[in-house]
């Protein structure tokens, strides 16, 4: 069994970061942490009793049971999932595509990766009966698979995998004893929230998953790093909480005070939180879906995207195009779209695809505007595409594909 490789990843060696908001940061969180600035003790490892709490109650509105003493915070996702996957242990499974930062965590782990194909219909959770085969085959070579990563809604395919497949694949590695760890950031930012069903595995099997949620999906900018998980209520997720406390403190990933303070002020969802998640979700829901049509309007393909600043589209019918421009993989097709966007455009090799495959993450962000007060026009618009430097933007895009044809 062939397990990931660590290919050429462009200029940044492990980028990309997540898609961001591309919006200024709200005043009324601005203004807690502003009045935080001057607090002198710092936040214990794992966060402090109103963070953890605030935590919890957030799960708990969304239908999870979730006490204090089972939620870990600290200062960012990537030192969270590091913490996390060390006190789990053995080898890792994921899907393919899978956010970009994934599988150089369980390498500075030294730790096997394996990628299995995702569905047709969605990315997030693999085919749950490729898993079953691949953990299989891990054992059969001497490997300890041990656990499985979800990204559910998905960074980098912006789907929501649909429940009863989320229950499936769960199903299928909780019979074969594995842990499993749902990414779940992009939980709040479904472009359509009263038609598309999103489920935690963590509601199907409280037992054997454990939560994270890193901030910056929805709530603080991503300069004010912070993430929080939530494990299972049980002497193995107690012990397993205990460990992942233990790693924090040893790497020194302790939330910032003042951070600590914003981050429970908006995991409260105080009216003005609440209604910028809508807001800005919206906004982004609407440029998504009109880069979306532009891009299968090219003769590409993308799913359509669900939640999230961000869609995956493969440019793999325009192959003939870009070859005529020397674009053979997707390390060269990311060079080519950023340049010609003005944007950062990740290629799917960033992901876990194959290099040949001519695959790209495109963010949202960069379609609101070119400054802030651009972007909070966007925001507070009624018909943001109909804005002079929102449908300037969509044109630059249209015509990069179009030439494309």
């Amino acid at each position: 069994m062939q397990r990931t490789g660590e290919e050429g990843r462009g200029q940044v060696r492990y980028g990309p970061p997540a898609p961001a908001p591309g919006l200024p940061v709200l005043p009324e969180l601005s203004a807690v942490l502003a009045a935080a600035a001057g607090r002198t003790h710092a936040e214990p490892p794992g966060g402090g009793h109103a963070l953890r709490g605030a935590a919890a109650a957030y799960w708990w509105r969304r239908g999870l049971h979730v006490e204090a003493r089972c939620v870990a915070a600290a200062s960012g996702a990537q030192p969270l999932l590091f913490a996390l996957m060390a006190a789990v242990g053995g080898d890792v499974m994921l899907p393919r595509p899978c956010p970009a930062w994934w599988v150089p965590q369980a390498t500075m782990l030294g730790r096997a990766a394996y990628h299995v194909p995702t569905p047709a219909e969605c990315g997030g959770v693999p085919d749950p009966f490729a898993l079953l085969e691949t953990v299989r085959r891990v054992r059969d070579e001497g490997g300890d698979p041990r656990l499985l990563l979800l990204c559910v809604p998905d960074d980098p395919t912006a789907t929501v995998p649909p429940p009863e497949l989320v229950h499936e694949v769960c199903e299928a590695a909780v019979s074969e004893g594995l842990h499993i760890i749902s990414d779940e950031t992009w939980g709040d930012t479904l472009h359509r929230p009263q038609e598309t069903v999103f489920v935690s595995p963590a509601e199907m099997f409280p037992g054997q998953v454990t939560v994270l949620v890193d901030l910056a999906g929805a709530y603080t900018p991503a300069s004010w790093p912070v993430a929080v998980a939530r494990c299972p209520l049980t002497t193995q997720g107690a012990a397993l909480h205990d460990r992942t406390l233990d790693l924090l403190t040893a790497i020194g990933a302790v939330v910032p005070g003042p951070v600590a303070e914003a981050a429970t002020y908006a995991l409260g969802e105080p009216e003005p939180v609440a209604v910028r998640l809508r807001t800005a979700a919206a906004l982004h829901a609407r440029v998504a879906a009109a880069a979306h049509r532009t891009v299968l309007a090219a003769g590409a393909l993308a799913r359509p995207p669900q939640a999230g600043r961000h869609l995956y589209a493969d440019l793999g019918p325009l192959r003939a195009g870009l070859a005529a421009r020397e674009v053979t993989d997707s390390l060269e097709l990311e060079g080519y779209l950023s340049a010609r966007l003005g944007a950062p455009v990740p290629g799917g090799h960033r992901f876990g695809d194959e290099m040949a495959a001519l695959r790209v993450r495109i963010a949202t962000a960069s379609l609101l505007g070119a400054t802030p007060e651009q972007r909070l026009e966007s925001l507070t618009s009624a018909q943001p595409l109909e804005l002079l430097h929102v449908a300037r933007a969509l044109s630059t895009f249209e015509t990069a594909f179009d030439e494309l044809r």
